[in-house]
């Protein structure tokens, strides 16, 4: 295959003043990688230049949000097959003003793809384990509003694209209760029985390839589908999915965005200005990122010669 054929995967460095582009070079490097980028090429958009490594600014953010900008603007172009983003520090994102109004990287592409929010998934996935949630940076009153039949099916279903994507022909997917015990029968709220199960049922209905089950007792299912029982656990809010997951698969783990025309993945770390510059940053996030950007951009390639 000619050089200039190879799908190409731009990979941004994030926050520059923060560990993106310590672990980004150290992933580049890694023999994990090697047989991964031999069927692709990469292209590392940012830059380091006049920025002190733990201390944010208003020229580093701008350093981020052009990265942004330009891996987008590529894809939109045909230049990049997958994008995959270091983390950025959205406080100095959104504080420097102009071209940033998002509460993350993941409305930022769905806005440059034309993508209403409600129809980005966003999920984290390891070898072991994904979850995938049914708001993102939502308070936790805010997020409650968002469970709807609509967005359990919208979920469900880009959750078992991706599933399928990864190699998972019948997908077996839980969906977890909101309240303790899911709700012990409407005794600590009735979320479950007015929401979820008339959500999961039409979801069922829809979906009949997908092993759909739920609502689950929260408490308990996150430990069934890391030892193997279920491939993906739908959540109801940010945090009941990012703190088992960041517990059990934090360094193995990626932030990939369903439901986009676009292949995104994500490191599922944030900036650790803390270790910036220390040469202690753990690139085994971003390894598994670019691993998955690549696999899926395979697996697009597949259906397409289908």
């Amino acid at each position: 295959m000619a050089q200039a054929a190879l799908p190409v995967i731009a990979i941004t460095l994030g926050e520059p003043a923060g560990i993106g582009p310590e672990v980004v070079a150290a992933a580049l490097r890694s023999p994990r990688l090697r047989s991964v980028l031999k069927g692709f090429r990469y292209e590392v958009l940012g830059s380091t230049q006049g920025v002190t490594p733990g201390k944010p600014t208003a020229r580093s953010a701008a350093l981020a949000l052009k990265a942004l900008e330009d891996a987008a603007a590529g894809w939109k172009s045909g230049r990049y097959a997958a994008i995959v983003t270091g983390p950025v520090q959205k406080e100095t994102l959104i504080k420097a003003g102009k071209g940033f109004p998002y509460p993350g990287q993941t409305e930022f592409f769905a806005a440059r793809c034309g993508v209403p929010d409600d129809e980005v998934v966003m999920a984290m996935a390891s070898p072991k384990l994904t979850v995938a949630l049914l708001s993102t940076h939502l308070s936790l009153r805010a997020a409650l509003r968002k469970i709807t039949a609509r967005k359990l099916l919208r979920v469900v279903g880009e959750t078992a694209l991706f599933l399928r994507a990864t190699g998972k022909a019948r997908p077996r997917i839980a969906v977890a209760g909101v309240n303790p015990h899911a709700g012990e029968g409407g005794l600590f709220g009735d979320e479950e029985g007015r929401l979820l199960v008339p959500a999961i049922a039409k979801a069922r209905a829809a979906h009949p390839g997908i092993d759909l089950s739920g609502p689950h007792v929260p408490d308990a299912i996150f430990r069934r589908a890391w030892q193997g029982e279920f491939d993906a656990v739908v959540c109801a809010y940010h945090d009941q999915g990012l703190i088992p997951f960041k517990l059990l698969a934090f360094h193995d783990g990626v932030n990939v965005s369903l439901g986009l025309p676009l292949i995104r993945t994500s490191p599922d770390h944030g900036t650790a200005l803390d270790l910036a510059g220390t040469g202690k940053a753990d690139p085994r996030s971003m390894i598994s990122a670019i691993r998955l950007a690549a696999q899926l951009v395979k697996a697009r390639q597949r259906e397409k010669v289908r």
